[in-house]
């Protein structure tokens, strides 16, 4: 009789280990994303979410989990931008790291100043989109030479050009 109530109570605890769930294992090949601005020397400098028409260029650093060769793909995406059709892919960047290297850095640069709008970059680790950052560039945007104020100068009618004089010849005759 004992042995039945232990194998009953061994059936009891083996059904209850066998039905829960296996832990999930993070598969993810990111640890961090972050966009920056320019620290003036080329090099990303401190991170920001909000970036004005000026910020040129805007870095974005991806921090891989290992140093193993993986290939990384960057697309910036017009979420909101006046202009532009929603989710339109602005640019898009890939680079594949070799040994030893668990970071890449890219770096956007328009033709002149962003446009103000929404962004996003979404980033792919070997064909997997692992993560997706949302960014605004706020202010306006003023044509070139906008921020310099000078009087304008005042200038004379243009006329025509005279023709220039001839210089005056005398014939001299011997003298009697």
């Amino acid at each position: 009789m004992r042995f039945l109530h232990l194998l009953a109570l061994f059936a009891l605890f083996s059904g209850a280990a066998l039905a829960q769930l296996p832990e999930p294992t993070n598969t993810s090949k990111l640890v961090e994303i972050y966009l920056a601005k320019d620290d003036g020397a080329g090099n990303a400098g401190d991170a920001a979410e909000i970036f004005a028409p000026s910020d040129i260029p805007i870095h974005c650093v991806v921090v891989l989990t290992d140093a193993q060769p993986t290939t990384v793909r960057m697309l910036l995406v017009a979420v909101m931008v006046p202009g532009v059709k929603s989710e339109t892919r602005v640019v898009a960047a890939a680079y594949t790291t070799k040994d030893l290297q668990d970071r890449v850095y890219f770096t956007g640069r328009p033709e002149g100043n962003w446009v103000p709008g929404t962004y996003r970059i979404d980033i792919f680790v070997d064909d997997k989109k692992e993560s997706s950052v949302t960014f605004e560039v706020k202010g306006s945007v003023a044509p070139a030479g906008a921020a310099k104020f000078a009087a304008p100068l005042k200038r004379r009618p243009v006329r025509a050009a005279r023709p220039a004089p001839t210089p005056l010849v005398r014939a001299s005759q011997p003298r009697p």
